[in-house]
């Protein structure tokens, strides 16, 4: 018999309806929910340690302050309010000597269970103290071996864990102190003549955008010789440390950053605040009754089946012109087309469930003396496409083989040939840029190449009449958990000095009579343009690197790819991640 639950035999499960509505609680209150939410994300970062103040008699800086814990939870049972609590930084103290003061604990309370993120640990000062150990550990001082080692990161231990160790100081003259640990890496040590630099923090775009919290404190810099300057802050709100004389930069408000060491004879940072952030979700699992499924239909709540990918793609780079022997040097190759959704203003694609397929561009093949490199492959996702990188061209004979256009473009070859147009289709953001010219006499002194284009940056013209240009530099992305650079252009070829390969994977020119770099492979790199000095033999063109695709889930989604050469993997967070080094295909649940 029939239930009174609208004919569903069966328990009634309950959905959540939260419409991804997000709250960014700054300070210690309560968030109320919506009434149809039952699942949230939260992230708690707790408030950051401060800087410690400096010693005044003439010799060092000192340590920077840990960053707060940093925690992220997925797919929390949650409903009606939600008290939170957040850590405020630890205070600087006047000095001259003593201990920054350790962060506060940052926290928030569902379904009875409390979660929790420890403030960060203070920097210390002089041979003074004892290291502070907090989410992310303050930085160790100098002078005494008992207090030049970092505090301990990630205390009391969690997994994933919150933080990262400071870094150590230098025990003897001329005493220099570590930087404050941060979320995603530890406080660096410091060497004899630099102070360490706070610790990189973490990044989450629970908000809807990307965004880094929880760096450590930058340690501070002193007069000996040679002097030390204040180093920086770690990404995610870590403080500055103060440079000689100069006071150390607070920790950002409500990032959990660990203030900045003091210069010699000055004062510490504070520690940056904590911040609580709860999303609520769009859920669904299990059984319901037609009544209820009725009702929020009606209502525009049901959610639909749907995964949120965020995508990195990027396109084969450019193969590279060959030298030719008559003192004619060769263009770069292009770097493969980038797109991204990860951190951009660009939305991620929202998929239903299934199999879809996966294509990687392979990169262009280089080209032998006088010959145009091959332009490199499409990258294909979904509706997403990233262009091959475009061909180098060849020394400008009659421009018989200019460079080609592409996701950016190829570099011009030697004597006066142009370099080629990137973002070619035009997409918005533009997925390259492009190629430098090419410049130079043939024959006696020779030519050189322009740089192939790069993501972040067009390809160089040359510099000299017989020095290539540099391939355009890449871009940086953290889609995978942690930042890798992609899509560099390959350097032009030079008869005296090649140009360098642009950062992501971009091969470097050939000098004097030599071959061009191919481009670094999955990182869609150009090819390094071969070069000539007036002599045989010919050169080659370095082909471009083979192209990547990244795609990035939350953790509620499941990822399985084929073939076995592509990869899965989690983010500290949770967050699900599937790599595709090669054409496959992947599979969402």
């Amino acid at each position: 018999m029939a239930r009174g639950n609208g004919g569903i035999i069966g328990k009634t499960n309950q959905t959540s309806f939260g419409k991804c509505t997000v709250t960014s609680k700054t300070s210690t209150g309560n968030i109320t929910l919506q009434p149809g939410t039952r699942v949230i994300d939260a992230l708690v970062v707790a408030g950051g340690g401060a800087g410690a103040p400096a010693v005044g008699f003439g010799v060092a800086g000192s340590a920077g302050g840990g960053a707060g814990g940093y925690r992220q939870f997925s797919s929390l049972s949650a409903s009606g309010t939600i008290p939170a609590t957040i850590g405020a930084g630890g205070s600087a103290p006047g000095g001259p000597a003593g201990e920054g003061g350790n962060g506060n604990n940052s926290n928030f309370i569902v379904c009875g269970t409390t979660y929790t993120s420890t403030g960060g640990g203070g920097g210390i000062s002089d041979e003074f103290g004892t290291p502070n150990p907090g989410g992310s550990g303050g930085g160790g001082s100098w002078g005494n071996p008992s207090t030049n080692a970092g505090g301990t990161g990630n205390t009391p231990p969690v997994s994933p864990p919150q933080g990262n160790p400071g870094g150590s100081g230098v025990t003897a003259a001329p005493y220099v102190a570590g930087g404050g640990g941060g979320a995603n890496a530890a406080g660096a040590n410091a060497t004899p003549t630099v102070a360490g630099a706070g610790g990189a923090g973490s990044t989450s775009n629970i908000t809807g955008s990307c965004v880094a919290r929880a760096g450590g404190g930058g340690a501070g810099g002193g007069p000996q010789s040679p002097p030390s300057s204040g180093r920086p802050g770690g990404t995610g709100g870590g403080g500055a440390g103060g440079g000689s004389g100069s006071s150390g930069t607070a920790g950002t408000t409500n990032t959990g950053g660990g203030g900045g060491g003091g210069g010699n004879g000055a004062v510490g940072g504070a520690g940056g605040s904590g911040i609580v952030v709860v999303k609520e979700l769009n859920k669904a699992s299990g059984m319901w009754s037609l009544k209820s499924q009725l009702k929020a239909q009606q209502q525009g709540t049901w959610p639909q089946i749907l995964a949120n990918i965020d995508y990195l793609i990027v396109g084969g780079g450019g193969g590279a012109s060959g030298g030719f022997c008559f003192g004619a040097s060769a263009g770069g190759g292009g770097a493969g087309g980038y797109r991204t959704s990860y951190c951009s203003p660009v939305s991620a694609l929202q998929l239903g469930l299934g199999t879809y397929p996966v294509t990687v561009g392979a990169g262009g093949a280089g080209a032998s003396g006088g010959g145009r490199g091959v332009s490199g492959s499409d990258s294909i996702f979904s509706t997403i496409t990233s262009a091959g990188g475009g061909g180098g061209g060849a020394w400008n004979n009659v421009n018989c083989n200019p460079a080609l256009t592409g996701g950016s473009g190829g570099g011009g070859g030697g004597q006066g040939a142009s370099g080629a147009a990137g973002n070619t289709p035009p997409v918005s953001p533009p997925q390259g840029n492009p190629g430098g010219n090419g410049g130079g006499i043939a024959g006696p002194p020779g030519t050189s190449g322009g740089g192939g284009g790069g993501a972040s940056a067009a390809g160089s013209p040359n510099p000299a009449a017989r020095t290539g240009g540099a391939g355009g530099a890449g871009s940086a992305n953290s889609i995978s958990g942690s930042p890798v650079t992609y899509a560099g252009g390959g350097g032009g070829g030079g008869a005296t000095t090649g140009g360098a390969g642009g950062a992501g994977g971009g091969g470097a020119g050939g000098s004097g009579n030599g071959c061009g770099t191919s481009g670094t492979a999955n990182t869609g790199g150009g090819g390094g343009g071969g070069s000539n000095n007036q002599n045989p033999p010919n050169t080659s063109g370095g082909s471009g690197g083979s192209g990547i695709i990244v795609l990035r889930a939350p953790s509620a989604r499941t990822f399985t790819v084929s073939p076995g050469t592509n990869t899965t993997s989690s983010t500290p967070g949770g967050c699900k991640v599937a790599t595709f080094t090669v054409s496959g295909n992947l599979t969402i649940s």
